[in-house]
Parts: C-alpha cells; structure tokens; sequence
C-alpha cells in the first residue's frame, strides 16, 4: 500500500483542511508530516468554525487514527488549549491521536528567540508568525535541540536548562529582554509537558510503515506551502521545514517509493500572509474586495492576507516539484462577485521576453506578470455539487486551467462548509 499527500501549492492558507476531512473517511490513518503551530487549518461543519494547529485534520472522524510525525515541531502549551478546544466534541483524543517521540519540542526560549531575530531585521523581516518555528528548527539542525520523546528521560530538566542557557547568550548579545515573559510561560509549559505525557508518544515511523504493510489507506497532511518550502520557496521569505511531498519522506520515515497519490490543492486566485514576493499581489479596491469576499485574514495570527490574481507560472513550479497527480481548486465562490478576473500566464522580465518559468530569485527579478482575461460567472454557487450544474463561464475556467497545468482538477471547493464542493472523476 502507498501513502497518498495532500499539500498546497501556493503560500499556504489553501484550504488543506477542509479537504483533509472531507476525504479522510477513505483512509484509516491521517499523519502531519512538518510545520507547527504556525499552521492555521479551517475546518467548517455544522455552523461552527475549527481551527486545528498541529493536529491533523481527520481529527473530527472517530474511527480515524490520527498521527504527529516527527517531521513536525511541536509547542505543548499550543498542543494543550487544542485539546481543551476539543473536548466539547467528544473526541476520543487518548485512543486516536499519537505524536512521534522524534517531533521537535517547542520551548518558551524558542519564541523569545523568534521575537528578538524578527525585531533585529528591522524593515527586512521575514513576517514570522513569532510561534517560534525558526529558532525549533535550528536547534534540531544544530543538533541541540530537545524532542518530544526526551520528556519521558530523567534528566528531562537538565537538559532543557541547558539548552535555554545557550539561547540566554543569544537572547542577551541582542539586548532583547526575557526575564519576566520567560519566568510567566515556564511553569505553564512544564504543566503542558506533564499533559502531553498522558498521550500515546510512538515511535511513529514504525506505525505508519506497519500500517501500509498491512494494508491501510494512509494520508499524509502537509502544512503551509509549496512557495514556503525551506529549498524551492521564495527564499528568504519561507517556513523553516520542507513543505513539499518529499517532505513526507523525512517527516514520517517513509520511502520515496511508497508515495501514491499527491493532492495539490490551490485557491482560484493568490494570497500571501507576511513578507516576500508576490508578483500578481493587487495593492487596490480588487485586491480588498478579494480579501473580504474570501475572509482572507489568517487562522493562526488574525493578520490581512495580500491578495492577487491566480499566478499559473508559480502553479506549474510547485506541481512540478511535488509530482502532483490531481489538482484541487479552492474558493472558486470568492470570485463570484466579478463580471471579469485574470489569470497570469506568463511573467515579462526587464528585457521584454516572456517566461512562464519562476527566476532564481523571485525577491530581486523584477517580473511583470502577463495576464487573460475571463468572463465572470457572476451567479452564487450555492447547492451546486455537479458540474455539469456550474455555470458556463467556471466551466471554461476549470478547462482551461486543466488545459495549461496538464492535471485534472477533480474536486472544486465551492463554499467554507464541508458539503460545499463539486466532485469531479479524475
């Protein structure tokens, strides 16, 4: 048996979440792979809005096992209001969720460490979430860092004084003040650590690998995006883990061999939250209309995501990259308020030609983005689940987008709730 992934194409915030749940009940085990608690998947079903953090989204699903694998970095304060945040749906969260004992742990000084990195740019700051993800994933580089699986060593403590000893040095050459934040958030995050001690901690490449050989469906649940992604993102404005399919490899102890299906899910336009290049960003009254139509503000921190136009060369790159063998379109209901939207095709650079592969640097190229023009549909998407149903003009947009990305776009998101999408056969 092969392991499927679900990723996002873009600058995360896609949708993942939804789409976990919606087709988790085809799988037996559900797995995040990277990210932490800067992750921000929206869940809607029932009238009520759930945002998941670091637990995968099969969550909601009770016969569904559900896995932390060590490929993530994991804050137990974070990991521990999840919980809380839970408990009114009933969740059997003891029995199916485990979290691998090679997951990084997040520790009150990594967050300090993120907050004094970020305030040293100045106006070159990356826009971190300040969840301390950069700093975790340093120290596990660094081969300092501390793992979920040492809370349960005797001398837990001393090495965690050791290693917050060595980012006091840091967080002093900075001139960055800790004393009386680090002193408050210590005793909730070892309270935190003896909670997260009451779960299944696994050694969670075994179960996955055992899963798959005996002959379950698992799912492999990425966070963030293709275009954050540590190696192929637009470096420097990325997340600090590879967000891509191979990512699944290390972040779960899977081989390459064992990859199935890639779900690439990508919205029918472009956002962005933080910093970075952004070639078909709309800085105007279109750009906002996006924004609020879409609700485009973020799970995780509440900031305004930038919005733009759907960038196909950007779309091609991080297919390419992943091997992605069915696409999944968000959002197509956000621009059911335009009588016309854009697709950027091409990028012209400074010289005149055209291009519709990304630069080696997308922070320095000075790229114009080339754009065709479509017809709105112009017609709410309510109730729509065929699409032989949808309106003519979202017809010749998913064809031509099928057309020019060489996929099948086979499922179509048409609203936040669970039930609002078009299935299409691949």
């Amino acid at each position: 048996m092969k392991i499927d992934v679900l990723l996002g194409l873009q600058w995360g915030d896609e949708g993942k979440g939804k789409i976990v749940d919606v087709i988790a009940p085809e799988y037996q085990v559900v797995a995040r792979f990277q990210g932490g608690p800067n992750a921000g998947h929206t869940l809607e079903f029932d009238g009520i809005k759930h945002v998941l953090h670091q637990i995968p989204s099969g969550i909601f699903r009770s016969n569904i096992q559900n896995v932390i694998g060590n490929g993530v970095v994991l804050d137990p304060i974070v990991f521990r209001k999840e919980i809380v945040g839970l408990q009114p749906y009933n969740l059997d969260l003891k029995k199916n969720l485990s979290i691998s004992k090679k997951a990084s742990l997040i520790i009150p000084t990594h967050r300090l460490l993120d907050a004094a990195y970020e305030q040293a740019k100045g106006d070159s700051k990356i826009g971190s979430t300040l969840r301390g993800i950069g700093p975790t994933y340093k120290d596990k580089v660094a081969r300092q860092g501390l793992r979920v699986g040492d809370i349960l060593s005797p001398n837990f403590r001393q090495k965690y004084e050791a290693l917050v000893s060595a980012h006091k040095v840091t967080l002093d050459f900075h001139q960055f003040p800790y004393a009386e934040e680090l002193a408050k958030s210590e005793a909730d995050f070892f309270d935190a650590v003896n909670f997260l001690k009451e779960f299944n901690l696994s050694d969670s490449e075994y179960y996955i690998n055992d899963a798959l050989n005996s002959g379950q469906r698992v799912l492999a649940e990425g966070a963030q995006g293709s275009l954050l992604d540590i190696d192929f993102g637009s470096y420097p404005f990325v997340t600090s883990s590879s967000t891509m399919a191979a990512g699944t490899c290390t972040g779960l102890g899977i081989a390459p061999s064992r990859i199935g299906e890639v779900f690439g899910i990508f919205k029918a336009y472009c956002t962005r939250v933080g910093s970075g290049p952004f070639p078909t960003e709309l800085l105007d009254e279109t750009g906002d209309r996006i924004r609020e139509e879409g609700r485009e503000y973020g799970a995780t921190t509440g900031r305004k995501r930038r919005c733009g136009w759907l960038d196909l060369p950007a779309l091609k790159y991080a297919i390419m990259i992943n091997g992605v063998t069915q696409l999944i379109m968000m959002k197509v209901d956000v621009l059911s308020i335009f009588d016309e939207i854009q697709v950027c095709t091409h990028y012209r650079l400074p010289d005149g030609t055209l291009t519709d592969r990304l630069p080696h640097d997308l922070c320095d190229a000075s790229v114009t983005p080339v754009y065709k023009p479509f017809k709105g549909w112009e017609v709410s998407l309510d109730g729509i689940r065929d699409f032989k149903d949808a309106p003519a003009e979202l017809v010749s947009y998913v064809h031509f987008l099928e057309k020019e990305l060489n996929l099948p776009i086979t499922f179509i998101s048409s609203g936040p709730e669970r039930d609002s999408l078009i299935h299409r056969s691949k």
